[in-house]
Formats: C-alpha cells, sequence, structure tokens
C-alpha cells in the first residue's frame, strides 16, 4: 500500500512489466508485480490478458520462459485480479496498442498504470491517474526492504 493509504492501490500493469515477472523476477518490474499481486488491486480486461497470452506464446520467449510457468502465472493473475469490462473506447496514445491500458484505467477506476512504454508515460497523468515507471512507483510503496 501506499504510505498513509488505508485502501489498496488500484493499478494497471502493462504486458512488459507482466513478462518481466517471468523474466526477471528479481528484477525492480518483477517484484512490483509479485508485491501488486499480493498487496494491490490489480485490473485486468479481456484484451489486456489476450496480449499477455500472445505475448508469452511468442517463439522468441520460449527459450527463457518455461511454458508451463508462464501458464501458471497467467492463471495466478486471473485468479487475483480484478476483471473489468471495458465499454468504453478511448484513443488517446500516440501507439494505438497501448490505449487498451487507459481504457482499462479509466473504466477500472486505477490509481496508477505502471508502465516502462514513454508512449504512456508521456500522458501522465491521463484522467487524474498516474503513469508511472516500475523504479518510480516501487520507490513510494510500503514493501520488503523500504523503510
Amino acid at each position: 500500500m501506499f504510505p498513509g493509504s488505508a485502501q489498496p492501490q488500484r493499478l494497471v500493469l502493462d504486458t512488459a512489466v507482466l513478462v518481466s515477472r517471468l523474466l526477471k523476477p528479481q528484477s525492480i518490474p518483477g517484484q512490483l508485480v509479485t508485491w501488486a499481486l499480493h498487496h494491490a488491486v490489480v485490473l485486468v480486461a479481456q484484451s489486456t490478458i489476450a496480449e499477455l497470452v500472445d505475448v508469452l506464446n511468442r517463439p522468441k520467449f520460449a527459450a527463457y520462459i518455461d511454458r508451463a510457468d508462464s501458464k501458471d502465472f497467467v492463471q495466478e493473475l486471473l485468479g487475483v485480479s480484478e476483471w473489468v469490462t471495458v465499454t468504453i473506447a478511448i484513443q488517446a496514445c500516440r501507439d494505438p496498442g497501448d490505449d487498451q491500458f487507459l481504457a482499462l484505467a479509466v473504466a477500472g477506476q486505477a490509481d496508477a498504470i505502471i508502465s516502462s512504454d514513454e508512449d504512456l508515460l508521456t500522458l501522465h497523468p491521463f484522467h487524474g491517474i498516474s503513469i508511472q515507471t516500475p523504479r518510480v512507483y516501487w520507490d513510494q510503496i510500503d514493501h520488503p526492504g523500504s523503510n
């Protein structure tokens, strides 16, 4: 949780951040995903899960991520996340593929979008929703190893 906040943060984690959890679990993004799955409300939508599954099934990741680990991770994510039905269309990002994260954040009343994607970061804040890198967000939260 954020220091001084009684409610868990409502977060949208972009695909690259989620994939980092499998590629480099000890990295800041990897640790942040693990923390978020236990201490925040992670928001997902049909489009964001479909993109995650598509990315994890790409041949280039086969040498780095075991398919069973990918499947287990997606199941864990679905088991603890809040499913949001997105009924709004947003066209605000210079990369149209990233608009799904903005729409999810607005529809799910997110507190923050966590991304390293400059196409999203340049929109900070978006409709009052913070858009931060994993490092910036990690440095603001109470987590193992923080003061």
